[in-house]
């Protein structure tokens, strides 16, 4: 009789259909239960449009056939310091970012693509597999926009090639727009690009002829560094979280 308290003690706790949605980190419990009544929800195979359902944390809950897991979910956005290596782990770097969050959360998360150890700026640390892999594909195209400051002024020719696209190993590569941050220092370049390649930016400029000096990340698939000093990191707000997943998912 005691085995049977404990088993059923044990049993997974029932939840409403729509937090489990929301844990899952697909979108807001309001925007749950849109999706629920448009039929795009499954649970153990069955499609559910009863607002009212309950599930427990072991069943299969799919949205479009994608299966969802009540796990948390972390999100955290980062204003990189220079001098950190956009890695997990690595035993020849004095620091890496995950240094920077050590103390953030019990979960194991991981940077979002990278950033070179020396550019600073936007970085994504999450333990969300799936939010990862669409972000870095290619075919999203999640805006960035960089902050390049040069070693000399660039003259208005260079910023049409880059433009225009331009030809690095044998890959041509061609920023979404490209435009002087401060009309009264042509060093300062402002530079949206999609392209995922290693030093891409800092390899256009080089081929140019300019060193760059500094290398800032400013915007990153919606979001900013608004109110996140350098150095400094902060969970995403929930309408931040559906925003970069409205579209991709």
């Amino acid at each position: 009789m005691e085995n049977r308290k404990k088993q059923q003690s044990r049993a997974p706790e029932e939840i409403r259909l729509n937090r489990y949605i929301a844990s899952s980190g697909l979108c807001s419990r309001r925007e749950a239960d849109e999706i629920i009544l448009k039929g795009y929800i499954s649970v153990n195979g069955k499609q559910v449009k009863d607002l009212g359902t309950k599930v427990k944390s072991d069943d299969d809950v799919r949205y479009k056939g994608k299966k969802l897991s009540s796990e948390k979910k972390v999100y955290i956005l980062m204003n990189k310091p220079a001098g950190y290596v956009t890695t997990v782990e690595d035993p020849h770097a004095e620091h890496t970012v995950i240094d920077l969050v050590k103390n953030a959360c019990t979960e194991r998360i991981y940077p979002v693509g990278r950033l070179d150890k020396d550019t600073t700026g936007l970085l994504l640390l999450t333990n969300d597999g799936d939010l990862t892999k669409r972000l870095t594909h290619p075919k999203y195209e999640r805006k960035k926009i960089y902050h390049v400051f040069l070693d000399k002024p660039v003259i208005k020719a260079d910023l049409l090639k880059i433009a225009e696209g331009m030809e690095l190993e044998g890959e041509v590569v061609a920023a979404d727009s490209v435009a002087y941050a401060d009309p009264e220092d042509k060093k300062q370049i402002g530079i949206e690009i999609h392209s995922g390649q290693n030093r891409v930016i800092r390899r256009i400029f080089e081929s140019l002829g300019y060193r760059v000096k500094k290398l800032d990340r400013v915007y990153y698939a919606g979001l900013t560094k608004k109110n996140l000093p350098r150095g400094k990191w902060r969970f995403l707000t929930q309408k931040e979280l559906v925003m970069l997943k409205r579209g991709i998912f």
